[in-house]
């Protein structure tokens, strides 16, 4: 390289990524909740600085030696950047932003491996070139795997479909193409896809799962709603998520359940905002693509917003917390809540360490009747031993893995919406009027889960299922391969509704869970022929019972839709009174 104007805009272009990759690390190595972001704006100033510099003296710095890849990695860190501030924050805008990013490196091959000038060019290079080009493989395997992620959660099926037939004739060229390497973790990564990708089937062609104001909201029971406003309303403006079962469905380090529930939590985008998101997305970053960069506008996210809209609650995604860290974890996000606010703990975990102890305790327990009511439970929970906890570990049976319901009572001094989703649910109804301030909100799920014989019940927590996509988890309860508008109605203009409830009832997203959980405890008690606590969710005060599944109000709709698909013949309506 010789001396003069171009070396020294690559000695600073240099300078430029090695600051930026120390802010990027800090940033990076941060959790995704409580403070901190300032870290990340840093990181964020860092890159813009250098985004501009490869813009403005792109012709110096290729001639000095530049290489695509060294712009894909930039380009590669801002999407991280942004899908992070997503985690953070919740903002649809930031996940736009990671999309837009990393579609113009994928459409660009930054990452794609460059032929040699000549034969004797590629021998001189010798092991050095071969050494680099893996690591750029490795660069490309995991850009591509990130992608994916943000392209699910922006519901891009052709997207999703195009990068995961890419991913696999990636790995097996990587697999030819440096047969001394071991590629085997990807190999295990193609199989978790493969599985997250069938079981979550409703990416493709189907409802989004986020709130939408066309068909998740009903102008005509806001009056009905409005009459909890005299009272103390409470926002979901924090949740915790977490999932934690052996060989779970997942890919990354977003598990299936909490890929469904944190869709749940976000609102849908409303007209002008989808029309901004697609120009970008499909038209707006695609032009001048000659050069190693093209000009993608560091600040995009910040120029699309859906004023019709309010904020999203934002969420703490916890992967594979031990007990410990998820008690860390909320006891700083509780700190930091408002005097209107809620925290929404759901929690998507095993019973027990040894699963096959598991299903002798509830093949003996099953069998046993039950004589109270299956919808109407205000007891303390009266279980113990193995069922009195659910499981946070990788292997073993021991108590710093076991998460009891004592250990979440400290946290009843702030409103708690508490969603469990474990055949060890009900241990959890012993927080109920134990609470230490404030009166807790519990869903919890059924003991045992319900399936038709011979159908494939599919993969991930049905009840998770059931509150965030319960059209789809009817169909695949009744065996169906292939609403519930008026529950709304009756809820809100509910005589003797507790006071737990009608303080959360204003929230458009805890009004929709708790819509389901109705749904889902109608239709699992239909669909056995007798009455079986271990198969019935619970829930926390009692709702009214206008909403019991016995309501004629709720049998009715159920009864209907099994009638139009045509499957009322695996439901017992007939002998349920």
């Amino acid at each position: 390289m010789a001396d003069g104007e171009p070396s020294g805009a690559y000695r600073e272009f240099k300078a430029l990524v090695e600051a930026a990759d120390r802010k990027f690390a800090r940033a990076r190595d941060l959790p995704l909740y409580g403070g901190g972001d300032h870290h990340s704006r840093k990181a964020f100033k860092a890159y813009t600085r250098l985004w501009r510099l490869q813009q403005d003296r792109r012709r110096d710095l290729v001639a000095a030696g530049l290489r695509r890849w060294e712009i894909g990695e930039v380009a590669s860190r801002i999407g991280q950047l942004y899908y992070a501030r997503y985690l953070r924050t919740a903002e649809p805008r930031s996940l736009v932003g990671a999309y837009v990013f990393y579609e113009a490196i994928y459409s660009r091959g930054y990452f794609a491996a460059p032929a040699p000038a000549n034969a004797n060019a590629s021998a001189a290079a010798g092991g050095g070139a071969k050494h680099q080009g893996l690591l750029i493989r490795y660069k490309e395997l995991r850009f591509i795997a990130r992608f994916l992620v943000v392209a699910m959660l922006m519901r891009r099926a052709e997207a999703v479909d195009h990068l995961v037939a890419r991913l696999r004739s990636l790995v097996q060229e990587s697999k030819s193409a440096y047969p001394k390497t071991n590629f085997k973790e990807w190999k295990q990564v193609l199989q978790e896809l493969d599985r997250f990708l069938k079981a979550d089937g409703a990416y493709k062609g189907s409802r989004s799962l986020r709130y939408d104001n066309l068909f998740d909201s009903y102008a005509s029971n806001l009056a009905s709603i409005a009459r909890f406003h005299s009272k103390r309303v409470l926002k979901l403006k924090e949740a915790v998520l977490t999932s934690y079962h052996r060989n779970e469905v997942k890919f990354t380090e977003l598990t299936l359940d909490t890929f469904r529930m944190l869709q749940s939590l976000e609102w849908e985008p409303t007209g002008s905002y989808q029309i901004a998101v697609k120009e970008l997305t499909e038209n707006g970053t695609m032009s001048d693509q000659s050069g190693p960069s093209g000009l993608i506008d560091i600040h995009l996210s910040t120029e699309i917003s859906d004023g019709n809209l309010p904020s999203n609650p934002q969420r703490a995604i916890i992967y594979h917390p031990t007990v410990s860290h998820l008690i860390a974890v909320l006891a700083t996000i509780c700190e930091e809540l408002s005097q209107d606010s809620i925290l929404l703990i759901y929690i998507s975990a095993s019973g027990l360490a040894d699963q096959n102890a598991y299903h002798k305790y509830a093949s003996s327990s099953s069998s046993r009747s039950r004589s109270a009511s299956a919808f109407s439970i205000d007891k303390p929970n009266s279980h113990t031993g193995l069922d009195d906890h659910v499981w946070l570990g990788p292997r073993g049976n021991g108590g710093p893995n076991n998460l009891y319901p004592e250990d979440l009572i400290p946290f009843t001094r702030y409103p708690l919406f508490l969603v469990i989703d474990s055949e060890n649910s009900h241990a959890f109804k012993a927080i109920h009027n134990a609470e230490k301030g404030e009166p807790a909100a519990l869903l919890l799920s059924p003991r045992i889960a319900s399936a038709m014989p011979g159908v494939e019940s599919g993969n991930g927590g049905q009840f998770t299922y059931f509150l965030t996509a319960p059209m789809q988890a009817f169909c695949q309860l009744a065996g169906i391969t292939s609403d519930i508008d008026s529950y709304e109605e009756i809820l809100s203009t509910s005589v003797g509704l507790n006071i737990v409830w009608g303080q959360i009832l204003p929230d458009p997203f805890l009004r929709r869970l708790i819509l389901r959980f109705i749904f889902c405890r109608a239709v699992l008690f239909y669909f056995h022929p007798e009455e079986h606590g271990e198969h019935l969710p619970i829930c926390l005060p009692s709702l009214p019972e206008s909403v019991s599944p016995n309501a004629k109000a709720i049998k009715t709709p159920i009864l209907l839709l099994a009638e139009n698909l045509v499957v009322s013949n695996r439901f017992h309506f007939g002998n349920r009174t």
